[in-house]
């Protein structure tokens, strides 16, 4: 059986806890920052975890990252 390919997308974005949750950073954050207020800038600043319905979904895209 060969190996699975990981999504390269993926790898990026998403990083494993040692419990196994899913972590993310906000999206939003990137660009035509001057109309979004400062609160809310600092909301996105923070990362959150992927929802259990999607965690399985990017776990498969990621199957090697520790």
């Amino acid at each position: 059986m060969p190996k699975m390919k990981s999504h390269s997308g993926a790898k990026k974005r998403f990083k494993l806890t040692g419990t196994g949750k899913v972590k993310r950073y906000s999206q939003n954050k990137s660009h035509i920052l001057s109309k979004k207020s400062t609160k809310r800038k600092r909301r996105l600043r923070t990362g959150t975890y992927v929802s259990a319905t999607q965690e399985k979904t990017v776990k498969t895209l990621i199957p090697y990252k520790k």
